[in-house]
């Protein structure tokens, strides 16, 4: 069964490519709902001009389904309201940007 800290762990797997670290350690993935009717990721970006975002929405959407199973709907919200900041990075992101 898919839950909450499986998805987490299944997203830590998708690198922004312009920063080279994980999506969840970025602060980009703002809430994950599992339920009977499949997962629910809402995400941002750093910025709203991201030319990544169709890329990385897409990676985290395979990510899931690689831990989650074809057959579980898998839903990728891209949001910016409110909008990302640096405070949203994990301890160990920030420590590695400098």
């Amino acid at each position: 069964m898919v839950t909450t800290e499986s998805v987490r762990e299944a997203l830590k797997t998708v690198i922004d490519p312009e920063l080279g670290l994980n999506i969840v350690d970025l602060g980009l993935i703002y809430e994950v709902e599992v339920d009977d009717a499949g997962v629910r990721i809402v995400m941002s970006m750093t910025s709203a001009a991201c030319p990544m975002h169709n890329l990385l929405s897409r990676l985290a959407e395979n990510a899931v389904r690689d831990v989650a199973g074809a057959e579980v709907q898998v839903n990728v919200d891209v949001v910016f309201d409110p909008p990302w900041t640096p405070d949203l990075m994990s301890d160990e992101a920030r420590r590695l940007l400098g």
